[in-house]
């Protein structure tokens, strides 16, 4: 038998309603009963059922008018009816209205047992699949993360390598490089989603209380301490727990750290029992943990525990194809945010964002974008390096185009959505061209989701064709 389902029993006959339900919670259901169809909609309203089982003739609304109005509002949900007033034409109509089964009163309880088993697999097998489907879409730039071929392809592997397991991450980089998003992404995508991700950064806590946010206490354990509290170790449990910037971790408590990942147990402040955990550990760092080691500032055992899959972040300078999508994106994200005109940037000031090195990384890119949204470029200080020749004249989005030189521009003007669609069409195919065919690739380079790349290319195809 498939685990307990979530059904609601419609049937104006009180007698019906008690049977179906004394029935299914003796099976592990939960169940909730409505006599009426008005009612059956205002539950459904407040909550989401697995699946509904209803009466055909009813006062207020049919059968087989609520068949319908479940199926409109929530098309996973399955529905089988029970009358005793079967004809082929209600049947029919049932099945096309979107029911699962049609089952004729009185029923055999181990027919209708099988059937509500069925219907109970195919709703979980539907939920499961959206569920597939919507983490294959999230993960075309792993939330947010923006990046194509080359280095970050390595980052997006890795990703997709360990999102389903416990095993402890340490994602390394310069500051700004993303190492939160990066650990926000392999959570999201995971088999872990559902449950709680925490985060601490341990450089900003202080050393007398870093103990109590990670592993809790109890009242009266130290001065302040009014009520028991639950750590980030036991409160994450079953999620994720993000240890940033662990490389400024106390010592004292590197050593408490590295039993709490050996034995998956923590003992509260003040607390006389270790409480079992089940956390999967990211932790994160700017640091060069291997030096830190060396000189006596980290321990080795720790580092090895948590350096057990090493998710290395390139500086933005070593990936710069990737600075022309992320400023498109950072542009649309904070026009909408301030609710600004897009502003454009011309060849010299791309060139200019192209050469610049970012010691701040995708951090700083973004802040430079943010501030030529909000207060126009002319807010950009002179002595910024590669960027104090920006353009002061806000006109139109900079878009991914511009980053590309155009022919010079004819007397007689162009038509603009056909030079737009024939240097689309060239992009498209020299991304396709350098990936070998290859499309996930190809819309990376192009800075695209793979659904956005599948539309355009379509688009380019039916084009050719006419």
């Amino acid at each position: 038998m498939p685990e307990g389902g979530k059904i609601l029993v419609v049937d104006d006959d009180l007698s019906v309603r008690q049977f179906l339900t004394i029935m299914l919670e003796r099976t592990g259901h939960r169940v909730k009963a409505a006599a009426s169809g008005p009612e059956a909609l205002r539950i459904l309203e407040l909550d989401e059922y697995d699946l509904v089982i209803t009466d055909m003739k009813m006062p207020g609304i049919t059968g087989l008018e609520l068949i319908k109005r479940v199926k409109e509002a929530a098309p996973l949900t399955e529905v089988i009816m029970i009358t005793a007033y079967a004809t082929t034409d209600s049947a029919v109509e049932a099945m096309k209205n979107g029911a699962f089964d049609y089952v004729i009163k009185p029923f055999k309880i181990d027919e209708l047992r099988l059937i509500i088993d069925k219907a109970l697999n195919q709703q979980r097998m539907a939920s499961e699949n959206r569920l597939l489907r919507e983490r294959l879409q999230e993960r075309d730039h792993y939330q947010n993360i923006i990046g194509g071929a080359g280095p970050m392809q390595v980052v997006f592997d890795l990703i997709e390598k360990v999102k389903d397991t416990r095993i402890n991450v340490l994602v390394t980089g310069e500051s700004g490089t993303g190492k939160e998003l990066v650990a926000r992404a392999i959570h999201a995508s995971g088999k872990r989603s559902d449950a709680p991700f925490l985060g601490i950064n341990c450089g900003a806590i202080p050393e007398s209380l870093i103990e109590s946010e990670l592993f809790g206490h109890r009242k009266g354990a130290f001065t302040g301490a009014v009520q028991n509290k639950k750590g980030l170790f036991e409160a994450a449990s079953g999620g994720t727990l993000f240890l940033d910037e662990i490389g400024e971790l106390p010592l004292a408590m590197q050593v408490k750290m590295l039993r709490a990942l050996q034995e998956r147990k923590v003992k509260a402040v003040g607390g006389l029992e270790e409480v079992p955990v089940d956390v999967r550990i990211i932790a994160a760092t700017n640091r060069d943990l291997q030096v830190e080691v060396a000189e006596g500032r980290f321990r080795e055992d720790l580092f090895y525990r948590l350096n057990v899959v090493p998710i290395p972040l390139p500086p933005l300078r070593e990936r710069r194809t990737d600075i022309p999508p992320l400023v498109a994106h950072f542009v649309e994200k904070y026009c909408e945010e301030y609710g600004l005109p897009e502003p454009t940037l011309d060849d010299a000031a791309f060139r200019n964002l192209l050469a610049y090195d970012y010691p701040g990384n995708v951090r700083e890119l973004e802040n430079i974008i943010e501030r030529v949204v909000a207060l126009g470029v002319d807010a950009i200080p002179i002595g910024v390096p590669g960027v104090g020749d920006l353009p002061a004249s806000p006109v139109q989005r900079p878009t991914r185009d511009a980053f590309f030189a155009v022919d010079e521009f004819p007397d007689e003007g162009v038509q603009l959505e056909d030079k737009l669609s024939e240097l689309e069409s060239k992009l498209i195919g020299e991304a396709l061209r350098r990936t070998d065919g290859r499309k996930k690739e190809a819309a990376s380079l192009l800075g695209l989701t793979f659904r956005q790349f599948r539309y355009k290319l379509g688009k380019v195809e039916k084009d050719a064709e006419s």
